[in-house]
């Protein structure tokens, strides 16, 4: 699959953000969808992680309660709503599809979206 994030932008700390990953391709619903993320100086991270279904979400706990990652196969479309962000959210956001088991590790995904940067002001 093809992948193309979108949705960053400025915010201030507290505020919410959705951001979108459309996806092409007959296959999504077969693929588990993960957000990574980068922050400046440092390695990409897992955010977090969705089964082909939607009925499974699994989070960094870095992220847990305050961002939701969900999925429209319909659409070819997966989501990360984001809540309650701080400043140690600031990154690059990519959307990977996996075809095997999700996983924490970024070679654990073959396809990788561009990024959409998130910046949050304290």
């Amino acid at each position: 699959v093809q992948l193309q994030a979108s949705g960053g932008g400025l915010v201030q700390a507290g505020d919410s953000l959705r951001l979108t990953c459309a996806a092409s391709g007959r296959t999504f619903s077969s693929h588990v969808m993960a957000w990574f993320r980068r922050a400046p100086g440092k390695e990409r991270e897992f955010v977090a992680a969705i089964t082909g279904s939607g009925g499974s979400a699994y989070y960094a706990d870095s992220v847990k309660a305050r961002f939701i990652i969900s999925r429209d196969n319909a659409n070819n479309t997966v989501y990360l709503q984001m809540n309650s962000l701080n400043a140690e959210d600031t990154a690059v956001y990519y959307c990977a599809a996996a075809t095997k088991a999700w996983g924490t590790f970024a070679h654990d995904y073959a396809s990788w979206g561009q990024g959409t940067l998130v910046t949050v002001s304290s």
